[in-house]
């Protein structure tokens, strides 16, 4: 049972590490292309003019997505809408300020309002999904196998002095902070 997470791991790092070495030739042939087409200079402004749009968009939604997340923490309710649009704000946002026109097409994307309910739902799949598997490769356990009881009730109990549930014995005593 263990194995076949590993192997998708594995197979998920291979893939990344594939798509990392990838990713900057991808984006020095469509920079070339892009320069064939209107010139050197005016693709060397359009590249800086993305990555200063990508910092004013990481300011203007970043606060925004700051000032939600501590409203939502003033008003005494869990931020986890917020929280998952200050990450995909911060990372569409550092796409942007990467040179490069494929990562700033994806953080243009990402940092786009209307758009952030699509990536905030992937990336709550994604996190589901890997806490499953961590936890499913952690108990050993599948759903359609679980024992009839606990793990943690199969063992003994460690040596050592036990407490007993039944005791109303009471130790006085006395603290002292020497602060």
């Amino acid at each position: 049972m263990t194995s076949a997470p590993r192997a998708r791991r594995m197979r998920l790092t291979k893939l990344a590490v594939l798509g990392l070495l990838l990713l900057p030739i991808i984006e020095i042939v469509v920079i070339v292309a892009v320069g064939e087409a209107i010139g050197g200079w005016p693709t060397f402004l359009l590249i800086v003019a993305t990555s200063l749009l990508g910092a004013w968009l990481i300011r203007r939604e970043g606060a925004k997505a700051w000032r939600a997340l501590d409203q939502a923490v003033r008003s005494g309710r869990m931020p986890t809408r917020e929280i998952a649009d200050g990450i995909v704000v911060l990372v569409g946002g550092g796409l942007l300020l990467v040179p490069g026109f494929v990562t700033d097409v994806v953080g243009l994307v990402l940092v786009l309002p209307f758009v952030r309910p699509v990536a905030r739902n992937l990336l709550a799949a994604v996190i589901s999904r890997r806490l499953v598997t961590q936890t499913m490769s952690y108990t050993n356990l599948t759903v359609t196998e679980a024992p009839e009881t606990p793990e943690w009730e199969q063992h003994e109990a460690p040596e050592g002095p036990q407490r007993s549930t039944s005791s109303d014995e009471v130790v006085e005593g006395e603290i002292i902070d020497e602060d």
